[in-house]
């Protein structure tokens, strides 16, 4: 079915966690005569905010049991929701079963639960969803029929519809209907990810990747190649999609790819470091007791390459540094922990120059599985996280290296893992 018949809304069951904009959205279905079905801490607010409210429980007949771990799941609830308008009509009538027109329902913050500190299994189940996700998949499978929300940003959309057509098209049914589904399915990947963490050997015998779409890019690595930038649920802090772009425009496939490399890079230096890096290679880096002097012998190293390039730093970006860059050379993005007022403002004056600021770096974010994508498969490894010091060192030559050349060993170790050839 692919034409755009208007489906009315009488009846809509909301039960939610994220309450941004509910009370609203609930308050303009009651203007329009949609009857409200809820639950537990949803129902309590609407009706705080003025919305007649039904709760599960009174509607079904049967009480909410296990400390909320059954509220939902009732075949008067689910038949509602399922029947098949036009064809199940007498048996929900001899049942005794108004259909549902609208499911509004987001799930326990699963991801963010076992996402904070010290967070023990049983938390992490208690956070497991179980009446939701079974809810918008009913939804979602009757999707000629019913609506189904699982992100405040659609309530309006409804709305509009509703006000304008007495109902909501079979184009915004089928669209949300598919973000229902791929909420789910990323919801349990998350949940299996979680409960197959502790495999023995480090890798599932499933692999679940949820990545969430960040940005739209102009085009991929080449002008003809359409891209698209997917960010982890919930971004670590010192990593790219955790950083705040303060100047300059949104960045390409290309930048992304040389700015990861650079922020990983300058990430692996405990001392302050600088790291320039063109074609996600670095074609300078160094460490230096202050961020100018860093810049300075990383340039050096070769300033054919630095033009155009993309600069990271580990510590905070101060004004001396950033008028020498300006002066000196073509840069595409700035990377930096932090920056001053006085710094914002000369680097300010090049507007076309791009900053974001990372926060506090450290190279255990990079700790995650590295991936490489082949015809019909995917290749998955550990993060090359290997480290030495000049104690993991055994000279098999002669001449014993000076301290001196030791460091410089250890720094080109470092260095020579972020190098592609």
């Amino acid at each position: 079915m692919t034409n755009s018949v208007f489906t009315p809304i009488r009846r809509a069951l909301i039960s939610v966690s994220d309450k941004r904009g509910v009370a609203a959205f609930a308050n303009e279905l009651q203007e329009l005569n949609v009857e409200i079905l809820s639950t537990g801490g949803t129902a309590r607010l609407l009706r705080e905010k003025g919305v007649k409210v039904t709760e599960i429980a009174d509607y079904t007949g049967f009480p909410e049991m296990m400390d909320g771990r059954v509220k939902t799941l009732h075949p008067k609830v689910h038949a509602g929701i399922l029947g098949r308008r036009g064809t199940d009509d007498e048996q929900m009538i001899q049942a005794d079963i108004p259909p549902i027109d609208l499911v509004a329902v987001n799930l326990y913050p699963f991801v963010q639960t076992v996402s904070q500190p010290g967070c023990t299994r049983d938390q992490a189940v208690e956070n497991i969803d179980i009446g939701g996700p079974t809810l918008l998949r009913a939804a979602a499978k009757n999707h000629d029929a019913v609506t189904v929300l699982v992100n405040s940003e659609d309530y309006d959309v409804v709305i509009r519809e509703l006000q304008a057509h007495d109902g909501v098209s079979w184009e915004t049914r089928a669209r949300l209907a598919a973000v229902a589904f791929s909420h789910t399915a990323d919801y349990d990947g998350a949940i299996s990810n979680y409960l197959t963490r502790d495999d023995d050997s480090g890798f599932a015998e499933v692999l679940n990747l949820q990545f969430h779409k960040s940005s739209s890019l102009r085009y991929g690595e080449n002008p003809h190649q359409k891209a698209a930038f997917y960010q982890d649920p919930a971004p670590l802090p010192g990593t790219l999609p955790a950083a705040e772009l303060v100047q300059g425009k949104a960045l390409s496939f290309n930048n992304v790819a040389d700015a990861d490399a650079a922020l990983e890079c300058v990430s692996a230096f405990e001392d302050t470091a600088c790291v320039i890096v063109k074609h996600a290679n670095p074609c300078g880096v160094a460490v230096a007791s202050t961020t100018f002097d860093a810049y300075e012998q990383a340039y050096r190293t070769d300033p054919t390459s630095a033009f155009g390039g993309i600069i990271a730093f580990n510590r905070t970006l101060d004004p001396a540094t950033a008028s020498a860059i300006i002066e000196r050379q073509f840069v595409e993005l700035i990377i930096t922990p932090d920056w001053t007022v006085e710094t914002a403002r000369i680097v300010g004056t090049k507007p076309g120059i791009r900053v974001m600021l990372t926060g506090p770096q450290n190279r255990i974010v990079f700790t995650q599985h590295d991936f490489k994508r082949v015809g019909g498969g995917l290749l998955v490894q550990e993060q090359d996280m290997g480290n030495i010091d000049a104690a993991d060192l055994k000279v098999v030559t002669e001449r014993k290296p000076t301290e001196d050349e030791k460091r410089d060993l250890l720094f080109a170790w470092t260095v020579a893992k972020f190098v592609k050839s």
